[in-house]
């Protein structure tokens, strides 16, 4: 499978998974589901830190793409065609600018310690709240972890999910 119909092979399963009701159609309502489900398979309450800040970067991550799709009622052609016009045919640039605020928002909850890193026992805690495994976690940190630290940043996530969208990777950090 060549890495352009894999990347739009997960936009596709990307926006089944955001059309949290299932009408063919990703609205605001969705990211605003999208957001109150994150907080509840992490155990936050709405109003505890860094819950502001998920649901900011969720809603402006569908601002983004609902400006480019030119509508707020975004079809799956209309959402794949704005993700890949900001995100994917952007490369890196486009992941870090665009995605950078919504993984930085989930590492703030799943970063227990606050040190600003994700540890291979926060990223076990990511993993459950999204619905893989401890043995899927202990596997993909490894494969994230690429400078050997012993630690995830948000440059080594971001990555993966760039990594993820483009094919070269199956860790779905964003939810199965």
């Amino acid at each position: 499978m060549t890495t352009a119909v894999k990347a739009n092979d997960r936009l596709e399963e990307r926006f089944r998974l955001w059309d949290h009701n299932g009408n063919g159609v990703i609205e605001r309502a969705d990211f605003e589901q999208e957001v109150e489900g994150i907080l509840s398979r992490f155990g936050v309450e709405a109003s505890a830190p860094g819950a502001e800040g998920l649901r900011g970067a969720y809603l402006g991550l569908f601002d983004r793409l609902a400006r480019s799709a030119g509508t707020e009622r975004m079809s799956k052609e209309d959402f794949v065609r704005a993700a890949e016009s900001e995100i994917v045919s952007k490369g890196d640039a486009g992941f870090s600018e665009v995605l950078q605020p919504t993984i930085q928002a989930i590492m703030t909850i799943a970063d227990t310690d606050g040190d600003g890193r994700i540890s291979p026992t926060e990223l076990e805690r990511w993993f459950d709240a999204i619905g893989l495994s401890t043995a899927q976690a202990a596997d993909a940190f490894g494969e994230i972890d690429t400078d050997n630290d012993g630690v995830l940043t948000v440059t080594e996530l971001v990555a993966a999910v760039r990594d993820y969208h483009l094919g070269k990777n199956d860790i779905p950090l964003l939810g199965v």
